[in-house]
């Protein structure tokens, strides 16, 4: 087995997808029968649990199931259709030819760039999986790959009718699993959900847990109530030889694998999985004085290279070879120590005195405030008070969105409710909102990303719907940005935070006729100014510098470039602050 991790890889760095200590399945074992109802099953689970969440895998073949160190199924490559806007925006055909639904293979390629949008066919559905299930699962059965001879049709098609032998010896159940996988009409084909209620699976089912949504971080239920805890804690870091590491989760490794030295580009220009070309070679073949080329453009369709590299985990566990098992488990009683025990608590310590930036590069630091913060935010809201206490030392970046969810206070059915509002209806804001958020968030890639636009008009919209009250001012995107960026995956937790921040740092500011309320924060500032610079307070006054929305500081200009240094940076600060 593999003891680092198995990552699948495309052309870009979003296309990567981390499994631990996965093998193929079809490198292992010959399956039994009984194995192989137990391994459909197991993948009906996880293709359920991902049309759950709107995705479909679309690429299911043998390449892409895998098998952990106990046996059980894992999916690998199942986002690549999903964040391609359903194969739109790239020129190569997602999936294994031998394993695409007949419907998908019918419909072909299709390009936005060369039809109409009313032409553009409906994206693949849960039955496009069930049939590419089918197909690994005849696989299985007879011992035979579509997959090694697909250069080769003819051998394909002279192969077909040479395992009728095989399929006859089959069991009955089996083979009625196959019949209504390989159902040719996607409407009389079953969902994965279907399918696992079928009375195929009636022997195999009660062997596996139905999977419960866990309740939401920020859900008023019990979390707690079917959580099965040891008699004594201290035996869950008492063997030795246990991998503490592999129990943490894939961003989590991930984020201290790059803080211990690791780089995925250099990874994969070693692996000449990225290659860079002369810029000669990307030259059109014909170029006139006026600008216009001509010639063969750039072939994009052999883009997505589907090369399988491991990532080493030896400079991470070399890097944390002196953290014992009990930092894993830190306490949260224990009032002696802000930070988890390990067998270099004195250099734990002494990074809590070093500069933020150093203690965020500091990879074992870092692991620890990572656990425990994780084991805090999971006991919120009962330790919320020890979460202010912790997050005043400092916070992971990597777990700084839920830890600003909870010092906001954020909590309830926040995904019901985000759902329920209206966030398609236009309303008189949505110009405002389409012209704010293409120019002001270019800083980030990924906040300027078509995606991230959506996301932000989402949010925005569903604050404005949901807060008759109180009206869109210009700057609200800008609110609105640090929220979605730390949750760009969960909208519902940034519109709650954003939510959440209004009401108790700008009481009222966003009200129809906020004048009143803006010459309020202004007196604040101007006494703030007055308390900390005396001096600075005298000389606005001398001038007459009268703070307003509409302060004219070019009349005042003259007398304002007198002032020292200092006092004209406080000055600058001053104003930005207030305008």
């Amino acid at each position: 087995t593999y003891t680092a991790f198995r990552v699948s890889l495309g052309e870009l760095k979003n296309f990567l997808f981390f499994v631990f200590a996965l093998i193929l399945i079809f490198d292992c074992f010959l399956c039994s029968y009984s194995k192989v109802l137990c391994i459909a099953f197991e993948v009906l689970q996880g293709l359920q649990y991902m049309n759950k969440h709107g995705i479909v895998h679309r690429a299911l073949s043998p390449h892409n199931i895998l098998l952990d160190q106990k046996g059980h199924i894992k999916l690998a490559k199942f986002g690549l259709y999903h964040m391609t806007a359903h194969g739109d925006d790239v020129d190569f055909p997602i999936g294994y030819p031998s394993y695409l639904a007949p419907e998908v293979i019918a419909q072909g390629i299709f390009k936005s760039t060369d039809h109409m949008s009313s032409e553009k066919p409906l994206p693949s559905g849960p039955k496009s999986d069930v049939w590419s299930l089918g197909i690994v699962l005849f696989e299985l059965c007879v011992f035979f790959f579509f997959l090694d001879c697909v250069d080769d049709t003819v051998i394909v098609l002279a192969e077909e009718h040479g395992c009728l032998d095989i399929i006859k010896e089959l069991p009955e159940n089996v083979i009625d699993l196959l019949k209504k996988c390989l159902t040719f009409h996607p409407t009389k084909r079953p969902t994965p959900t279907e399918l696992m209620k079928d009375e195929v699976f009636s022997e195999v089912s009660p062997l596996y847990t139905p999977f419960i949504e866990p309740a939401s971080l920020f859900s008023s239920s019990l979390r707690c109530a079917d959580l099965t805890l040891p008699e004594d804690i201290s035996q869950l870091y008492k063997d030795i030889s246990s991998d503490y590491l592999a129990e943490r989760s894939i961003e989590e490794v991930y984020y201290l694998w790059c803080l211990a030295g690791g780089d995925l580009e250099k990874e994969l220009v070693n692996k000449e999985i990225i290659r860079s070309k002369p810029p000669i070679c990307t030259l059109p073949n014909f170029l006139f004085e006026d600008g216009e080329s001509f010639g063969q453009g750039r072939d994009r369709s052999s883009l997505l290279d589907d090369t399988t590299v491991t990532l080493s985990l030896c400079q991470l566990r070399n890097r944390l070879k002196d953290v014992g098992g009990e930092a894993f488990y830190p306490l949260l009683e224990d009032d002696q120590s802000n930070l988890p025990h390990s067998n270099s608590n004195n250099e734990l310590s002494a990074a809590a005195t070093l500069p933020l930036i150093i203690r965020e590069r500091d990879t074992e630091y870092q692991l620890n405030r990572i656990i425990l913060f994780d084991r805090l935010l999971k006991a919120y809201p009962y330790k919320k008070n020890q979460i202010w206490k912790e997050a005043r030392i400092d916070i992971p970046p990597l777990m700084r969105g839920l830890t600003w969810a909870a010092l906001l206070g954020v909590e309830g059915a926040i995904h019901a409710k985000y759902d329920a509002i209206d966030k398609d209806t236009p309303i008189p804001t949505d110009r405002q909102i389409e012209v704010d958020i293409p120019r002001c968030h270019q800083y980030d890639e990924l906040l300027s990303s078509p995606e991230g636009h959506a996301k932000f008009r989402r949010v925005l919209k569903a604050w404005v719907v949901s807060h008759p009250d109180l009206v869109y001012w210009q700057g609200l995107d800008s609110l609105c940005a640090p929220f979605l960026y730390l949750n760009f995956n969960n909208e519902a937790l940034a519109y709650a935070c954003m939510s959440a921040f209004i009401p108790k740092y700008l009481y009222n500011f966003f009200l129809k006729d906020n004048s009143h309320v803006i010459q309020e924060y202004l007196t604040v500032f101007s006494q703030m100014i007055a308390f900390h610079d005396p001096e600075l307070s005298n000389h606005l006054n001398e001038i007459g510098f009268i703070p307003d929305v509409s302060t004219q500081l070019g009349s005042n200009m003259p007398s304002l470039l007198n002032l020292p240094f200092l006092q004209r940076e406080s000055l600058s600060l001053f104003c930005k602050t207030v305008f």
